[in-house]
Formats: structure tokens, C-alpha cells, sequence
């Protein structure tokens, strides 16, 4: 099983690599850990400024300095 690299709670970035996908901002928050999918992990994401929550994949998310 692979290992997560972030953790629920942690403050990501999130650039989509599907153009077209509009962001309220690049700064989320991790909420919910998922299983992988087609060989990538998967994260359930939250912005602030968004009513709704995203499902990101791992190669989508970097760290927050």
C-alpha cells in the first residue's frame, strides 16, 4: 500500500493539471484521506472561499510553505 504524504487537516496547494478546471485559489485544506485510484492517491480537498469540496490527486498537491 502506499503511504499518503499528506495528512487531514494540512494546508496544500492544488494546481488541477485538467485544463479548464477553474480554482478559487490554490491554497486547500486537506479533509478526507482516499483510496487510490488508477495507481494515484487520492485526497478530498476544501477552500475556504468554495462551498464544495474537490477530490484531488496526489500529483496535484504540493506543500504549503
Amino acid at each position: 500500500m502506499a503511504h499518503q504524504r499528506f495528512k487531514v487537516g494540512q494546508l496544500v496547494h492544488f494546481s488541477p493539471v485538467r485544463p479548464g478546471v477553474p480554482t478559487s485559489g490554490h491554497q486547500y485544506q486537506i479533509v478526507q484521506t482516499l483510496p487510490a485510484e488508477g495507481g494515484e492517491l487520492l485526497y478530498r480537498v476544501k477552500s475556504k472561499s468554495e462551498a464544495f469540496e474537490r477530490i484531488a490527486k496526489e500529483s496535484e498537491l504540493t506543500r504549503r510553505n
